[in-house]
């Protein structure tokens, strides 16, 4: 029976050289979130904490889904072709499997009331102004109370005390069924989930229509049902295989300060008032592994997991416009903070880059506000290449497109809060630059902004020549 929890995918990452293993004791309230930052940005790797200072039992990791090559260890496709074969699997969906208790890693150690204490989950202080300790991995699955639709999503979570840490909620589907809840007088039955499978992890990040189950969206990227075991405090099925699960409720009549936090931009996000998430059962494993995800500045492993989402939806979202484009990539940058989308295709007839750029705007996630064209000879992942482009082959006046007033992404501090609405409601400006060359229908145009390449350049291999 396939492994459908992540520890094989962070042995394969440690196998490829894609992860390392720190022994020497590190603090997750001091140091933790600087060493792993640095591992990944100074050497690309992902972390794991086996020496933790005051966490004796666990161990952590971060940074483990931070780019496209780790994204592919963990879902066991190509990195060159990951999009198509994402989206292929995407578009079906596999029922999950429910499984028994004693089938269930995630529930080999129960602690129920007053023995829970959240204080012992090496939970990092991850940016410099940060308002406390987070849990930034954790997926909330939540059922309406009338149709028992289920919904998972990702919530950040400041810890208050032994049982206690803040939600917080956007207006989304989670929401949405908590207002059907609070409604009601009644607080929010939730299961919390921390450490699973990737493909759970994308599942539970990917934007889709209410009553579509996200769960069933990763067992497609898996290939099989998702196996779950039920709750033992609350009506909800959980992954079977995670680390570890907090049963309990989001409280409809308290608020409590959260934040500031470090955001996906690499921005904090002001402090502000939270839902309160209140815990009744931990569930774990008995030597359990707690996904550390680092949220501020690039790159980090959140903006590698949004990257991905978007690149697939945008390449979706462009697949039928104009009958089909010369589309030949798609690269959401990290290091723009989600909120740059370059664009790498051939377009055929004039007008036709900046179409797919209006297109790649208007999809399903609000992230990107900056929108970028570049051509065949361009790679869309090499800012340097893209810089070089955007120099050389665009006349401002005619290229630079920008709409004004248009919805952006909650968490971009430079754009206003809309008057009477809460945070997450946000207007700016939405900009596009077509950095093509000619249309391939200018063929002697076209041929003017050829780069000025080495002589026999694809030609010459370095290694042959070096001493």
């Amino acid at each position: 029976m396939p492994d459908q929890s992540y520890r094989t995918f962070l042995k394969n990452l440690e196998q490829q050289g894609e992860l390392i293993n720190f022994t020497k004791e590190v603090d997750p309230a001091e140091n933790m979130s600087a060493i792993e930052w640095k591992a990944y940005n100074e050497l690309g790797k992902a972390s794991l904490f086996s020496n933790l200072k005051g966490h004796e039992g666990w161990q952590a990791t971060s940074q483990i889904l931070a780019d496209r090559k780790k994204w592919a260890i963990g879902l066991g496709v190509s990195e060159d072709t990951i999009l198509d074969e994402m989206s292929e699997r995407l578009r079906q969906s596999i029922k999950t499997v429910e499984v028994d208790s004693d089938a269930a890693p995630v529930q080999e150690v129960v602690f129920e009331g007053d023995d829970v204490n959240i204080l012992d989950v090496p939970a990092m202080m991850t940016s410099e102004e940060d308002g406390g300790h987070y849990f930034a991995s954790g997926m909330a699955i939540v059922k309406d109370p009338e149709t028992g639709i289920r919904n998972m999503s990702v919530h950040r979570q400041m810890i208050l005390n032994e049982r206690e840490t803040g939600f917080i909620m956007v207006p989304r589907q989670a929401k949405r069924i908590y207002d059907m809840y609070a409604a009601k007088g009644k607080s929010m039955p939730v299961a919390m989930v921390y450490g699973a499978h990737p493909a759970i992890f994308y599942g539970s990040g990917f934007t889709t229509t209410y009553g579509k189950d996200e769960l069933e969206i990763a067992g497609s990227l898996l290939g099989e049902g998702v196996r779950m075991v039920k709750c033992k405090t609350v009506d909800i099925e959980v992954p079977a295989e995670a680390e570890m699960v907090l049963e309990g409720e989001i409280l409809f009549d308290r608020q409590v300060p959260e934040g500031p936090f470090g955001e996906i931009p690499g921005t904090y996000a002001e402090a502000t008032e939270s839902h309160v998430f209140r815990v009744n059962c931990m569930t774990r494993r008995k030597d359990p592994i707690f996904y550390a995800v680092h949220c501020g500045y690039p790159t980090t492993d959140t903006q590698g997991t949004m990257a991905l989402g978007i690149e697939i939806a945008t390449k979706e979202q462009l697949r039928n416009v104009e009958g089909g484009l010369d589309l030949l990539d798609v690269r959401c940058h990290a290091s723009a903070g989600m909120m740059m989308v370059v664009l790498k295709m051939r377009p055929r007839v004039e007008g036709q880059a900046k179409t797919a750029l209006m297109a790649a705007l208007s999809g399903a996630y609000l992230h990107p506000k900056l929108a970028i064209a570049v051509d065949d000879d361009i790679d869309a992942n090499d800012l340097r290449q893209i810089m070089w482009s955007m120099t050389t082959r665009v006349h401002a006046e005619r290229d630079v497109i920008m709409i004004p007033n248009t919805r952006v992404f909650a968490l971009d501090n430079i754009s206003p809060v809309v008057p009477g609405q809460n945070s997450f409601h946000r207007i700016g400006t939405k900009w596009m630059i077509d950095a093509t060359k000619p249309a391939v229908t200018q063929a002697d145009e076209r041929a003017r902004f050829a780069r000025a390449m080495p002589r026999n350049y694809d030609s010459v291999d370095l290694e042959d020549f070096l001493p």
